[in-house]
């Protein structure tokens, strides 16, 4: 029989806890600067021009960031180099309100990005060193619900500070945010077999899925030989990795299409003003928050249920995916509450679908590795991202219309989901 909860503990629950107001401070701080747009716009004169490369600083330093960071986080450890990133990105933040130019806001935007590259790599990691294989994906939902939240208290707590007392307040305050975070996680966080607050039972169950009992299988069913280290190149030829780096290239845009575009989709589809679209955008960012719990809730449960980590994983991210699909039909759709629910589903799914492709690094890769994995899938969902955002305006800019782009954007988690069917190997069943 295995533990119950109670004689467990539950003081793994607190790193994700820190992880989760992490991610939350993480979206806080990259949203001030859209919704203070009008705001500098009008009083330094930024134009259209200055604030796409304004925005654009910030999403190559991210995709930049993304390349390195991950190795980095897997040699000087989760605590000392998420605690790094967020005094950088946290002091960039912060610099958004004393610069008065757009080379001054590029500056300030490219570092903010290099600083937030390793939120998720750093938390990835966190989890994958706090929590068992059949936990991970209900832990990675919990703080990527994060991202949400911070979506949806940002313009609450920007248009009160500006409205008060001026948007470079708005700036210091959020951009502040990170450092009374970086206290709690300086005094709280260590290794599992570093804390003196863990109990010997949660250590055992956290602990429980050691290297020998996890080990990809080949084609044959034989057991792969995984070596202790391993450089770019041999991580690169791996097939699990090609399945998880192609997959992310597939769908990754898709969630910034939603974040981005939604606004615009809105306007020019059933004439909705700014101030109508804030209830619209605050329905899916709600709704989108409970999608990574409920994703990986259902591959949690699977693994306890008894199948293997592989058709657990997997069958919860064909559920997202086929959830996804319906926003093929928004084009043709009348009612705007009708279009916002289909998209707030094509969100929730999303974020569950997020959940579990977080949690595939940590299933197929030694802790050593968990990071530069993240990264390396991260940095290529990035490309795909500004690929697909190009592509995206001039589909726009030819027709006229959403058409193509949401047939293509339901169509590609599918897709995606197929990539992992092909390359992923298969996981051996966690023994607990």
């Amino acid at each position: 029989m295995p533990l119950n909860e109670t004689k467990i503990g539950h003081y793994r629950w607190r790193v994700i806890a820190l992880l989760f107001f992490a991610t939350t401070i993480n979206y806080i701080d990259r949203q001030v600067l859209g919704m203070l747009k009008p705001v500098i716009s009008s009083e330094i004169h930024i134009t259209e021009a200055d604030y796409g490369y304004i925005v654009s600083a910030f999403q190559a330093a991210y995709a930049i960031g993304l390349l390195f960071v991950g190795r980095i986080i897997d040699k000087m450890g989760t605590r000392i180099s998420y605690a790094v990133s967020i005094v950088v990105w946290s002091l960039a933040g912060c610099l958004h309100a004393v610069v008065r130019g757009p080379f001054g806001f590029g500056v300030a935007r490219f570092f903010l990005g290099i600083g937030e590259s390793a939120n998720f790599p750093a938390a990835i990691k966190a989890t994958a060193e706090w929590f068992p294989i059949k936990e991970r994906a209900l832990a990675t939902g919990i703080f990527n619900s994060g991202s949400n939240v911070g979506a949806v208290v940002s313009p609450i707590i920007v248009t009160f500070l500006t409205v008060q007392y001026g948007w470079q307040c708005a700036f210091l305050v959020t951009g502040s945010l990170g450092f009374i975070w970086l206290i709690c996680w300086l005094l709280f966080y260590k290794l599992p077999q570093d804390s003196r607050k863990l109990s010997r039972a949660e250590y055992a169950y956290i602990t429980q899925d050691d290297k020998e009992n996890r080990v990809k299988l080949d084609k044959f069913g034989e057991p792969e030989q995984v070596k202790d280290k391993i450089n770019w190149w041999e991580l690169i030829k791996e097939r699990s990795t090609i399945g998880i780096c192609l997959s992310r290239f597939v769908c990754d845009w898709v969630w910034w299409f939603f974040l981005f575009w939604t606004p615009d989709f809105m306007e020019k589809s059933y004439g909705v003003n700014i101030q109508q679209m804030v209830l619209p955008l605050i329905v899916i960012y709600t709704f989108s928050s409970f999608g990574g719990i409920a994703g990986g809730y259902l591959s949690s449960k699977l693994i306890n249920l008894g199948h293997n980590v592989s058709f657990s994983r997997k069958a919860a991210l064909l559920t997202c995916a086929l959830l996804v699909v319906p926003v093929v039909l928004i084009p043709g759709i009348n009612s705007l509450w009708v279009s916002i629910g289909i998209i707030s589903l094509a969100c929730f799914a999303h974020q569950g679908w997020a959940s579990n492709i977080y949690t595939l690094v940590s299933d197929y890769y030694p802790n050593n590795r968990v990071a530069t994995m993240t990264s390396m899938a991260g940095f290529t969902g990035s490309i795909g991202g500004v690929l697909a955002a190009s592509f995206v305006g001039n589909i726009l800019q030819i027709t006229g219309s959403y058409f193509v782009v949401f047939l293509i954007a339901g169509m590609a988690y599918v897709v995606a989901w197929l990539c992992l069917q092909l390359f992923l190997p298969r996981v051996a069943e966690v023994k607990s």
